[in-house]
């Protein structure tokens, strides 16, 4: 009845989407096989109140069938896992090593993935492990790999809009750009998928592959040369919009900090970049590993 794909829809937060794929990697036997279609809902029966569609399972306390039930069960026990998880969609030109065969270190190892055709797959990785991750697949296949790469963090709960709807919001874009190279859309918010224009239009959305893995090696080492109270004292001082008050306050900011640091910031122009690149930047600082 339903495709694997109909049971990511379904999803409606990061950890149910980690479980339904886990669920998929380890066997196809939960998804497949006939099944009966649930009861029409009315007072006092009904089909699952997830899936809308089986009928609910005796063990399930009389809500769920039995595959939402194994889903619901095993995303009680990633909350804090999702927190960490990145979203990667993509549509290029061909499945990537690395992906295929969901090999990589151990500080880099693919989590889950899904692969409904030769064009498009969808991981989930650690976002700490985000920069590893791209590094490996441009040295592997470097300029071979062509298309769009969509990241995005996974959802909570909470949310006014579903896992399943930010992943059919990526899916919606995934094919605007030719594939003449590899390209990669940020977006450091769920939600920011809903209106991709507004980053787009500041310059903050997407970017060249090579170009991207250099933000994240920037973002590495500013977060490896400023502890976090110095990263929030150079954002505000780099955002005052007085010069006089700027200079004064850089400074005095200067004095502060390490002979590393100032040298990094020195090298960089920092005090001069634009505020939009300051914050792609900081929005990067969360997913990159601290290496002292």
């Amino acid at each position: 009845m339903l495709s694997n794909f109909d049971w990511l829809r379904l999803c409606r937060n990061g950890s149910e989407l980690i479980a339904t794929l886990n669920i998929m990697n380890s066997g196809p036997g939960l998804f497949q096989g006939p099944q009966e279609i649930g009861p029409p809902l009315c007072g006092v029966d009904g089909p699952c109140t997830r899936c809308w569609i089986y009928p609910r399972a005796p063990e399930s306390s009389g809500q769920h069938c039995v595959a939402c039930e194994e889903i619901v069960s095993r995303a009680r026990r990633l909350g804090r896992l999702s927190r960490q998880c990145m979203v990667v969609w993509s549509f290029v030109n061909f499945i990537p090593d690395p992906v295929r065969l969901n090999s990589g270190t151990e500080s880099n190892q693919i989590r889950c993935s899904f692969l409904p055709d030769d064009n498009h797959f969808l991981v989930i990785i650690r976002g700490y492990s985000l920069r590893d991750w791209l590094r490996e697949l441009l040295l592997y296949h470097g300029s071979e790999l062509k298309g769009l790469m969509i990241l995005f963090p996974t959802t909570g709960t909470g949310f006014s809009y579903s896992m399943g709807d930010i992943l059919c919001r990526a899916i919606h874009n995934d094919s605007r750009f030719p594939m003449d190279r590899l390209r990669i859309r940020f977006f450091p918010r769920p939600l920011e998928l809903n209106a991709p224009h507004m980053r787009e239009d500041r310059g903050i959305l997407t970017f060249d592959s090579t170009e991207f893995l250099g933000l994240l090696e920037m973002a590495t080492i500013f977060r490896a040369q400023l502890l976090p109270h110095e990263q929030d004292m150079v954002k505000k001082a780099v955002g005052l919009k007085d010069h006089q008050e700027k200079g004064f306050y850089w400074g005095r900011l200067m004095g502060m900090l390490s002979l590393e640091a100032r040298d990094m910031l020195a090298a960089w122009k920092f005090k001069q970049w634009p505020e939009n690149r300051v914050r792609l930047l900081y929005e990067l600082v969360a997913h990159v590993p601290f290496t002292p």
